[in-house]
């Protein structure tokens, strides 16, 4: 069975059992049973018969934080590991979970609870965070706001509020179903199990280990194995996706670093364009216009801010996004865990025409390692954005 827990205040839950979907989103699906009675070789050769197990291959342990955690150390753990989220872990029993949920790391041989996973914390959580209210001093405040436990932010954006769990016999489709919706990732449990609370209201997931499945170890899965049917799926344009929109939020290439951020926390945006503006009033730079049909020069994500510790991140704050992005691309941080992309590939603008076939974005997002990829036109003026989320959707 396949729980997924929504924030606690919402009522919606979905559940994906072994032969049918569930959800308050939409009517329930039934998936087809004929599949499941095709000949082992006809099964093996279709991508409807893929399962999440086939994309945990070769992942890596999963990262967290204990819940007492200061936000700093989160940071520099985010840093170290190069990643942009990490559950949080409590002693069992003493709190409640992200939406009601009980997913817990428990000891295989003991049968005993070791501990509980209660909430998720990204990088657009502490992003928010450090933005605080419009009155708020950032630079002043910096080492204050770093020095909370981590689980007094989970929260502050809606994946936080919410623990994602997929069983690892889930077919690949359901689990794209629900990445389709917009979340980013998934706790996959390792030897777990699934039973029913004394409330009957509560599901339990219990594992020795979790792994973590992402957005794009879907796509880099398909892009791998991309063949029959997918192939034209793939060869679709990018104006398929309803990708060239009428308003893209956007910053200017004067917006400091300290704007941008707020930027973000108002839109609960993971990342914005940069774009060349001059033509603006003063106080354009400080807030989010539209970047439609202006000159694309860069982009600023919440990522970004994994290249720099806390004393560094302190002393850019008063720089522009733009040059911030392009110190922290050269930044020992980046380079010292990411050897699979160049200086080069991360200063370089990841973008594609209306044009453009979806695989050839597919590629762009595994190969440049982004979350969204910019649509322009040929003189290079912005004209939409294809997210992770549009091309696992349409697929």
């Amino acid at each position: 069975m396949l729980p997924l827990y929504f924030s606690t205040t919402s009522t919606h839950h979905l559940y994906i059992h072994k032969h049918f979907l569930v959800s308050h989103f939409k009517p329930p699906t039934t998936i087809n049973m004929q599949q499941q009675q095709q000949p082992k070789k006809q099964r093996s050769e279709s991508m409807k018969e893929k399962k999440v197990r086939d994309l945990m291959v070769n992942k890596k342990r999963l990262v967290e934080v204990p819940y007492n955690a200061s936000l700093a150390h989160t940071m520099n753990t985010l840093v170290a590991n190069m990643v942009t989220a990490v559950p949080v872990a409590a002693p069992p029993g003493q709190w409640i979970g992200a939406g009601g949920s009980m997913v817990v790391k428990c000891d295989k041989q003991r049968k005993t609870t070791r501990k509980h996973y209660i909430g998720m914390v990204t990088m657009l959580d502490i992003v928010a965070h450090i933005a605080g209210d419009d009155h708020d001093d950032v630079t002043n405040d910096l080492d204050q706001k770093m020095n909370v436990s981590v689980s007094s932010i989970i929260g502050h954006s809606f994946e936080g509020l919410s623990l994602w769990t997929l069983n690892p016999n889930t077919s690949l489709l359901d689990c794209m179903e629900v990445f389709g919706r917009g979340i980013h990732r998934a706790m996959v449990p390792v030897d777990g199990e699934m039973e029913n609370v004394s409330s009957g209201l509560e599901l339990v997931e219990a594992a020795s280990s979790y792994q973590m499945l992402t957005q794009m170890d879907v796509l880099k899965f398909l892009k791998d194995n991309a063949s029959g049917e997918l192939q034209n799926i793939l060869a679709r344009s990018v104006q398929d996706l309803g990708a060239d929109t009428e308003m893209i939020y956007a910053i200017t290439h004067s917006t400091k670093l300290i704007d941008a951020i707020k930027c973000l926390k108002s839109a609960m945006l993971n990342a914005v364009p940069i774009v060349r503006a001059s033509d603006l009033r003063e106080d354009d730079h400080m807030q989010l216009i539209n970047g439609r049909c202006k000159k694309l020069i860069g982009t600023f994500s919440v990522t970004d801010l994994r290249g720099c510790y806390l004393t560094t991140l302190k002393s850019w704050l008063g720089i522009s996004a733009l040059a911030f992005t392009e110190e922290v691309a050269t930044s020992p941080l980046f380079t010292a865990s990411d050897t699979e992309r160049s200086d080069t590939c991360r200063r370089e603008l990841v973008t594609c025409y209306a044009e453009s076939p979806i695989y050839d974005v597919i590629d762009k997002v595994v190969t440049k390692h982004v979350h969204r990829v910019w649509v322009v036109d040929h003189e290079g003026l912005l004209v939409g954005v294809v997210s992770l989320t549009d091309i696992i959707r349409v697929i």
